[in-house]
């Protein structure tokens, strides 16, 4: 191909579609953000395969489900010989780079896939204590002082629950600037730009490989905390609070897990000035990181690297962040925790400028997507050495509106590793008050608990757990629900208060919704796949 285009991956970790004003009227204003949008394509119905970090991180580099990836817990991370994007494009001859928070991939023969590797994640520096963390940089120093940066992550690394409430922490604090990891990774990332105009990484070519950056924002996950520059920026008086229903996990229409989730984290008991800070605080970190993405554009431009470079940006999953009365995520499938924002902007690309796409798609469409930009039709196999593969293995779909691929009518999401059920009596057992420390103490229990499924249309949402079936509505260990089915009517019920799975007069639109999930599961079943044979039979 002439001329191939590069790729800027942005990711930002926990960040919830409705905190942006293009996605939601409760969001905030994101001009770099909205830049992108205007030069290219906005997602209005994106999903996220997992609402955790690290399956929804590996499932968005393979184009593969977690239940096909084997990465259903933070703690599993990309598997060996997987094929993923930096493979694909490094067997291209791309310059790579990764620029942030990773949580993604940790073994040997992938962390050598980057030409430039700098990691920072949610408290700073990595250390060999923290799985997804690798420790030390490859192909470029960083551009600040490491004892600095460590001293502007003390905050972060010292941060106590409110002495009001067991939920919630927050912070503002005035380190320099650049050493907050938002400012840092824009300026490590201007450096890696700079670099690859002057031809630092191309020394060896005889004409120039172009690049693909992985630019992953840390935030704005937990811990919350941004400079007082930004805090004073969103004054909490201000802060309109989402729509809440307070009986929503008391009526009898609320799944146990639910309920377990809303027991540890909801803020019921909390004054309503504390949490419209911790809003504050989260949006202060979101307009922080879209002034270092405008940098990162600014010096795009400079360079004269925008014309011909993909741009994606999106996040792996969201944070409650005030909705249904809570903060931070926990293994539901709320919009605010599934649905992420999505842009793609390539300016050379073709498609139409400034376009919002209304139609359901997934996160894991973005790798079959960049591969058919780059014209990309086989790939080495991970299963034959020395051998190539179609596409077939891949799960995602084409995008519509940047392809020619039709719009779709239903995305999905999965939860769960097989695990038990974290019941309301285990929780009770636990010392209280429950707050952020639970969430954390049961963090491995609830993460691998059940195997459930969503599918979501523009209208509709369906969630519902094999391991599960046959709940009924006086099953569950507090003598509530057990984890019964959960359907949203989205468009009477946008912030999806109410569960009404459990109502008769919808039973035709659940057995279209299962039936959507179980085509679904047959169709990416299979993991590893299987050479056919061109004969019909052994002796033909």
């Amino acid at each position: 191909m002439k001329n191939r285009p590069n790729i800027l991956f942005i990711v930002a970790d926990q960040l919830k579609a409705s905190a942006l004003n293009i996605y939601n009227e409760l969001g905030i204003e994101t001009p770099s953000i909205e830049k992108l949008y205007r030069d290219g394509v906005m997602f209005d119905n994106a999903i996220t395969p997992h609402p955790l970090c690290v399956p929804a991180r590996t499932s968005m580099m393979t184009g593969r489900y977690p239940h096909s990836t084997g990465c259903r817990l933070n703690q599993t991370l990309m598997p060996p010989k997987s094929n993923h994007l930096f493979k694909i494009l490094k067997n291209e001859d791309y310059v790579t780079g990764l620029i942030g928070k990773n949580h993604c991939f940790v073994e040997e023969e992938d962390l050598d896939l980057f030409d430039v590797r700098c990691e920072i994640s949610h408290r700073g520096l990595p250390t060999e204590e923290n799985l997804g963390e690798n420790v030390g940089n490859k192909g470029m120093e960083w551009v600040v002082d490491e004892e600095k940066i460590n001293i502007a992550n003390r905050t972060r690394n010292n941060m106590k629950r409110h002495r009001k409430s067991p939920r919630i922490a927050y912070a503002s604090t005035n380190y320099s600037l650049e050493h907050y990891s938002s400012s840092l990774i824009s300026k490590q990332s201007i450096e890696f730009l700079k670099n690859y105009k002057t031809g630092e990484y191309n020394k060896n070519s005889k004409k120039p490989n172009p690049f693909s950056l992985l630019v992953s924002f840390p935030d704005p996950h937990e811990p919350y905390e941004t400079p007082d520059i930004y805090k004073k920026m969103f004054p909490p008086e201000q802060i309109q609070l989402p729509p809440q229903r307070y009986d929503e996990f008391s009526d009898g229409t609320a799944p146990e897990r639910n309920r377990v989730l809303a027991e540890i984290l909801r803020h019921d008991k909390d004054e309503e000035i504390y949490i419209r800070s911790l809003i504050s605080t989260y949006f202060a970190m979101i307009k922080f990181i879209d002034d270092s993405i405008g940098k990162i554009l600014d010096a795009m431009d400079q360079f004269d690297l925008r014309k011909n470079t993909i741009i994606i940006f999106t996040s792996d999953h969201g944070d409650f962040m005030g909705e249904h009365g809570m903060s931070v995520k926990g293994g539901v499938f709320y919009d605010c925790l599934v649905k992420v924002p999505l842009v793609i902007s390539w300016l050379d690309g073709g498609f139409a400028k400034g376009t919002k796409d209304e139609s359901m798609v997934n996160t894991v469409d973005i790798l079959p997507t960049l591969l058919n930009f780059l014209s990309i039709k086989s790939i080495p196999s991970e299963f034959e050495n020395g051998n190539y593969e179609n596409l077939d293995f891949l799960q995602g779909d084409l995008l519509p509106t940047v392809t020619d691929s039709k719009p779709r009518y239903a995305a999905f999401s999965e939860y769960g590793a097989g695990g038990e059920a974290f019941t309301m009596e285990k929780l009770n057992k636990m010392n209280r008050p429950f707050g952020y420390n639970t969430l954390i103490d049961t963090l491995w229990a609830r993460e691998s608990e059940g195997r459930r499924k969503m599918v979501r249309t523009k209208k509709w949402k369906y969630i519902t757990d094999p391991l599960a079936e046959g709940s009924t509505l006086n099953s569950g260990s507090d003598g509530g629900p057990g984890n019964i089915d959960e359907l949203y009517d989205l468009e009477n019920d946008p912030w999806e208060l109410y569960n009404i799975a459990h109502l008769g007069e919808h039973t035709e639109i659940i057995t279209e919704l299962r039936r959507l999930l179980l085509n679904w599961m047959i169709n990416t079943e299979d993991n590893n796949p299987i050479k056919l044979s061109s004969r019909l039979g052994p002796t033909n």
